[in-house]
């Protein structure tokens, strides 16, 4: 890299603009939506989709509900050109989706496009032409005049053929391609022309795509180009301003939103930010981005996963495990104080939804309900050695119905992230399950129970207890005013650590008859030392003697 970078590259010019509005507007309903994911997404495939993957796309994009969808650039190959002539002749597109076409300004290109139309309901055709001074110099050899009729010339060629589609409601579209880079008054100047030789009408307004073709700048100084522009446009009420973000500097996102507080109507883009170099604007990001702030987007994002099984397949891309929204990990949390808020707040959010139609989420590290796009909150925690006790009985309570009380999950916790740092991986909650069980429930020494039975009368219970004490059968029994303490006193009075039940819990773990019961038992002993234990059986006072045992076991096994 170069130490003064300044002698190579230069910050691209801010618009005057010191009575901007955007920086005080809020976004209150969504922009039309226009998917570019079957003309921009596909041209920069590797491999660019064939006829059977972009009809796929193409119902994927229907089913979201986008009602304006480029399927092409007819002109440029027999197969764009067949697939829109596909999508017009199968009867494929709704009466209420209108398809795009891209074209250059040149007649034969026009001719041909047009020739690809012919039948289609609603249509628009998308013209476009370079306008920014690099364009200007390094690729035409032109002057601004020149650019400036090869706009006009093209759009008189498009309207001279409107005849052709008699059948078609047809609307135009035009694009200063690289208007990001493009001197805002010539921009303006162009696009002025443009709409002199269409006539709109309010009635039928012109589109006017504004392309941030390159990133050059801050999301900011496109803010203030989009914004300037409007306010100079001479018939405003004619024309739709739509905006065409690109990824360069990785604020396409925020170029989009600040775009249309400046005043946009009309939004292009891809699922998932598909497109050249860095890509164009994730429609997916700005959509939900406008639903976590309570504003309808317009689009059906509810399958969010089928949506992106339909996008990899087709494109042969993949989603990347942190894309907003969409990615694997992004509704995910490793670390231990993390798992412990969300945890928290999802127990808070049942409490305060249940039976409560407006009750507002405000849940932490989760600006959106995994539910409300078809993902499960068992994707929201997931345990690797970053994590913390508060992952860990997350997930055994989400996928097992194991609800470890607070004291027992600081000593499992531990025990749990140094099995998982000697893995050295994700572990899954079956594996944590696993690992539980092997701690609490199977343990078979130095004292195993074989069998049990009580009696009593006037408060005072009696217990015999058939065991195995390192192997050898031995009968124990005690006295005490429940079973738990009727055990506790056999054990002890045949030699056992003297010790004490400190905490006691027990639930389900299942419905029926058939179902198992667990319990949680945390005993200690004279010196203050204390050890958890757990035991499971259909018969909960089985299943807290065994939690006695595991316990006493552990204790032994761990002085």
């Amino acid at each position: 890299m170069l130490k003064e970078p300044a002698t190579k590259y230069r910050p691209f010019p801010p618009v005057s603009l010191p009575d901007r509005q955007w920086p005080n507007r809020v976004l209150t309903a969504p922009p039309t939506w226009c998917s570019v994911d079957l003309r921009d997404g596909n041209q920069a495939l590797a491999v660019p989709m064939n006829v059977s993957q972009k009809l796929e796309m193409f119902e994927a994009l229907v089913r979201c509900g986008f009602k304006q969808i480029e399927v092409g650039f007819p002109a440029a190959s027999n197969t764009e050109f067949s697939f829109t002539r596909r999508l017009i002749e199968d009867g494929r597109i709704p009466d209420d989706v209108t398809i795009q076409v891209l074209v250059q300004a040149r007649e034969d290109l026009i001719d041909r496009t047009f020739d690809s139309l012919v039948g289609a309901k609603r249509a628009i055709v998308h013209l476009y032409n370079s306008t920014s001074p690099a364009q200007r110099r390094i690729v035409f050899g032109l002057g601004k005049p020149e650019i400036l009729a090869i706009a006009a010339r093209g759009t008189r060629w498009v309207k001279d053929r409107v005849g052709r589609l008699p059948g078609t409601d047809l609307g135009f579209q035009y694009s200063p391609e690289s208007f990001s880079a493009t001197e805002v008054d010539f921009a303006l100047e162009v696009c002025e022309a443009v709409a002199d030789v269409w006539q709109p009408t309010p009635e039928r307004p012109i589109i006017f795509n504004l392309p941030d073709t390159v990133e050059v700048a801050m999301p900011n100084v496109y803010a203030d180009q989009i914004e300037w522009f409007i306010r100079h446009l001479r018939r405003r009420d004619c024309a739709v301003i739509s905006l065409h973000t690109h990824n360069d500097r990785g604020t396409g996102t925020a170029a989009t939103e600040l775009g249309m507080l400046a005043g946009a109507d009309r939004v292009e883009g891809t699922l998932f930010g598909n497109g050249e170099r860095t890509g164009n604007l994730d429609i997916v990001s700005v959509a939900l981005n406008l639903y976590m702030n309570g504003i309808d987007p317009g689009l059906d994002l509810g399958n969010l996963g089928r949506l992106v099984d339909v996008y990899e397949r087709c494109t042969g891309m993949t989603v990347p495990p942190r894309q907003p929204y969409a990615g694997e990990l992004v509704f995910t949390a490793f670390s231990g104080s993390h798992q412990d808020a969300i945890r928290k707040g999802l127990k808070a959010w049942e409490t305060q939804s249940e039976g409560a139609s407006d009750a507002i989420w405000d849940i932490p590290y989760l600006a959106i309900d995994p539910r409300d796009i078809g993902r499960e909150y068992s994707e929201v925690i997931r345990v690797n050695s970053q994590s913390g006790k508060g992952g860990v009985a997350y997930l055994l309570e989400s996928e097992f119905g194991i609800e470890l009380p607070k004291d027992m999950q600081r000593e499992f916790g531990p025990i749990a992230n140094d099995a998982v740092d000697r893995l050295g991986r994700e572990v899954s909650a079956a594996e944590l399950r696993s690992m539980f069980w092997r701690e609490y429930i199977d343990l078979t020494g130095p004292w195993q129970l074989t069998g049990f039975r009580t009696s009593g009368d006037g408060g005072v219970v009696r217990c015999t207890s058939a065991l195995l004490r390192e192997g050898v059968a031995v009968e124990l029994r005690g006295v005490g005013n429940g079973p738990i303490a009727a055990f506790v006193n056999a054990l002890t009075s045949d030699g056992a650590p003297k010790f004490e039940v400190a905490q006691y819990s027990e639930h389900s773990l299942g419905a029926g008859e058939g179902a198992s019961a667990i319990a949680y038992i945390q005993i200690r002993f004279a010196d203050g030392r204390t050890r958890w234990g757990a035991g499971v059986d259909t018969n909960i006072e089985l299943a807290s003697i065994k939690a006695v045992l595991g316990a006493l076991n552990r204790a032994l096994a761990l002085p």
